[in-house]
């Protein structure tokens, strides 16, 4: 069962940002398994997916430190975030969206939202798995990760509401993590956070925020009121 909405899904949301991986694109089994090559190539033991969601963080090289139990050197990063990305790639084909993306892309877009889509995984692989998947027409924007890196969302969702000329206050972020959330409120955006599986349903929860199971749930709690004149939609991606 969804946590309640209550009165921050609703007011003033005009624009969705939707988060990528574990959110609209289901790849928790891939992001783990993607660790522990990752963790392998440290010559770390590897971990499961409960210590996974007991440990996510960003920045995510702090992540790594954690469940390797010591510092990680620049080089090393660079060597973890290489061979993360490898593993994780080989995983795509085989993946797929969320159960209910696509009735959530679909059901924004009836209630008259806009939406774009912002990930921290590889911008330019990225834009071909969501033109591959067929919904980016969704989009009035995609954009990706375009260096190297692990940091925050923060600094990238001030980047692309920018970029969008979306306040951060008709914004609405639906994402799976922590950071998720840490960057909407950075900037004065809305978040609703779904239960993809990054942290324990109990963590998203202690945050206060609404929490859901599916993400048509999601789009219910930013849909507008009844009557609202839907968005007009112009679509310029980012490459």
């Amino acid at each position: 069962m969804s946590s309640p909405a209550g009165s921050e899904g609703r007011s003033g949301v005009r624009h969705l940002v939707w988060d990528w991986n574990g959110t609209l694109f289901d790849d928790h089994v891939a992001v783990v398994a993607a660790v522990n090559d990752a963790l392998a190539a440290l010559g770390a033991p590897p971990i499961d997916t409960d210590t996974y969601r007991n440990h996510f963080t960003r920045p995510v090289q702090r992540f790594y430190e954690q469940v390797a139990g010591r510092p990680i050197s620049p080089e090393e990063w660079r060597m973890l975030d290489d061979a993360y990305h490898d593993s994780y790639h080989a995983w795509v084909e085989r993946l797929a969206l969320a159960s209910d993306a696509r009735a959530a892309l679909t059901a924004a877009e009836a209630a008259g939202l806009t939406q774009s889509l912002l990930s921290m995984w590889r911008h330019r692989e990225l834009v071909p798995l969501v033109e591959r998947l067929g919904i980016d027409r969704f989009f009035t924007r995609v954009d990706g990760l375009r260096v190297p890196g692990g940091a925050g969302k923060a600094e990238h969702l001030v980047a692309h509401l920018a970029a969008l000329k979306v306040p951060a206050a008709a914004a609405m972020l639906v994402g799976d993590t922590l950071d998720d959330l840490q960057a909407s409120r950075a900037v004065g955006a809305r978040c609703v956070l779904y239960d993809g599986g990054s942290h324990h349903r109990q963590v998203l929860e202690a945050t206060g925020v609404p929490v859901v199971d599916t993400l048509t749930a999601a789009v219910a709690a930013a849909a507008p009121a009844p009557g609202r004149r839907p968005g007009t939609v112009r679509h310029t991606p980012a490459r």
